[in-house]
């Protein structure tokens, strides 16, 4: 505390704006982190919270003017692509040792901070730093799967045991049994699958949030496919070439396509009737009701909500009744490819922001994730960044109270669940085509293939709009379409449709699956 009141008195007296998204973490900075940063520093912040599509747009247009809006940003890693080509973004590895040395907390500690991956660019520098994360995993009720009379009667039926499921098709058994053959449960309607479908930009999140990377449609690589990502783009020397299937990318290939058409056939045949007309907003709260059986994508972000003791799905003691376990995986999924997404909300600084506030909102910046603060904030929130707090007594003292999120975070798996990358040149400029073409095959209007062929043409054109708009580095080079045929025989993505896409149901003890998080 000494060194942030020293390091901060040539700014004593200014005011600062930052803002973030809308979650728990970043209410505890604004209202508790920051007032106590003032009272310490005597440096005023504002930090606004916002939605996190309000968070990308702010961030765009101080990009697109260069004028300065913010002082500082907490913007997902999902625009480390975007941040590296476009060069308006300060790399902090090189602020930390020049412009920024006399402003820079000594016992900062790159080293422990977990998600310095994911915020890395292509030249190896550090162009944002984590200060909060949070993943998306498999959410299901253990209180449930653990009765004999259940596992019994869905053994009889399907011929394996009641467990956490492997791949999407014990998923998809799962979701039927609970749907269709147990129906009720303590005299309640019981639904064994929840998503929600509403054209919203959120319904985007739910796609653009690694979807297609749990079916397999990219390549192996951690943290994002290589060549092919997640978001089914094509990477040569940097360069993004395309995204369908013609110019080499996997967004409507045979894998992407599958993707689109399971998620919408389980939201119609095994979710809550309403769930098609919710968002994220409404649909996060929904298994907390306790009439959800499982859910194969649910964001940890939502773990402390959900352990309230006045909930049917917590103990009297606050204890979970559900536990989350590792992500199911679909039929193209391969070893060695990532598995999930993770958020990594992070500082980000433009180099329109003036030298003299950027270092005061860098102070305030590293104040939020030292090490003084970081532990208890991740008690409250539970986003953690620090492997420090991770392997934290008291963390462990907790961890009972968290279905499985200590035991996800201190295993080597949580490096497979990832943000977007590299891959997407232009993130403000792409992401809403999720939402919009999407939703057309949610919503019935066309198949999943032709939602995802007009998607990949409409993220190609996009890709030509963002090469003529012009990139510092790295910038899209279209490659010239080719008969789809002559991708599909390549090693890698994107991949030939399988002759079976439904193989056998594989399920685990929660035990076993704890040990597969390594």
């Amino acid at each position: 505390m000494e060194w942030f009141v020293n390091a901060a008195k040539p700014f004593q007296g200014m005011k600062i704006r930052v803002v973030s998204e809308r979650i728990d973490t970043h209410w505890y900075e604004a209202n508790v982190l920051a007032k106590a940063f003032t009272d310490i520093t005597g440096i005023y912040v504002v930090h606004e919270i916002t939605g996190e599509d309000d968070v990308v747009k702010k961030i765009d247009t101080q990009i697109n003017l260069d004028y300065s809006i913010y002082d500082a940003y907490i913007n997902d890693s999902d625009l480390i692509g975007t941040h590296y080509r476009y060069g308006k973004v300060i790399a902090l590895s090189d602020f930390i040792e020049q412009e920024g040395k006399d402003v820079t907390l000594p016992t900062l500690d790159l080293d422990d901070f977990i998600g310095l991956s994911f915020t890395t660019g292509p030249d190896g520098k550090l162009y944002q730093l984590p200060d909060q994360q949070f993943a998306n995993l498999y959410w299901y009720r253990h209180d449930w799967f653990s009765r004999p009379d259940l596992q019994a009667k869905f053994k009889s039926i399907y011929g394996y045991d009641l467990g956490v499921p492997v791949n999407w098709s014990a998923y998809e058994d799962i979701a039927d049994f609970f749907t269709n053959k147990v129906k009720e449960i303590d005299g309640h309607p019981v639904y064994g699958h929840m998503d929600y479908g509403k054209k919203d930009p959120s319904i985007g999140w739910r796609f653009s949030d690694a979807w297609l990377s749990m079916a397999g449609a990219g390549d192996k690589g951690i943290p994002n496919g290589m060549p092919v990502d997640e978001w089914g783009i094509r990477v040569e020397n940097c360069h993004p070439v395309g995204a369908s299937v013609s110019r080499g990318g996997a967004l409507n290939g045979p894998a992407a396509v599958y993707a689109i058409r399971k998620f919408t056939e389980w939201l119609n045949k095994y979710a809550p009737p309403e769930a098609k007309d919710m968002n994220f907003s409404q649909a996060g709260a929904i298994p907390g009701k306790g009439n959800i059986a499982q859910q194969i994508f649910w964001y940890t972000a939502f773990t402390a909500a959900l352990t309230k003791p006045e909930l049917p799905v917590a103990n009297s003691d606050g204890t979970p009744k559900w536990r989350m376990a590792p992500s199911p995986r679909g039929p193209y999924w391969e070893k060695g490819m990532k598995l999930g997404y993770q958020d990594a909300g992070s500082w980000t600084f433009l180099s329109s922001t003036p030298l003299d506030r950027r270092k005061a909102a860098w102070l305030y910046a590293q104040f939020v994730v030292s090490k003084t603060v970081s532990l208890k904030k991740l008690l409250v929130g539970l986003t953690p960044i620090r492997n420090s707090d991770i392997q934290s007594p008291i963390f462990s003292k907790a961890a009972h109270k968290y279905g499985g999120l200590v035991e996800f975070y201190r295993s080597k798996a949580r490096v497979a669940w990832t943000p977007t990358g590299i891959n997407v040149p232009d993130y403000p400029e792409l992401a809403d085509l999720w939402w919009k073409k999407t939703a057309l095959a949610i919503s019935g209007q066309t198949s999943a293939q032709q939602a995802m062929d007009e998607m990949a043409k409409a993220m190609d054109e996009r890709l030509h709009k963002i090469a003529s708009k012009g990139q510092q580095r790295c910038e899209p080079k279209l490659n010239k379409p080719k008969d789809p045929s002559y991708w599909l025989a390549q090693p890698g993505a994107p991949k030939p449709k399988l002759d079976n896409e439904k193989p056998e149901g594989k399920t685990v003890s929660y035990e076993a699956s704890l040990k597969a998080w390594d």
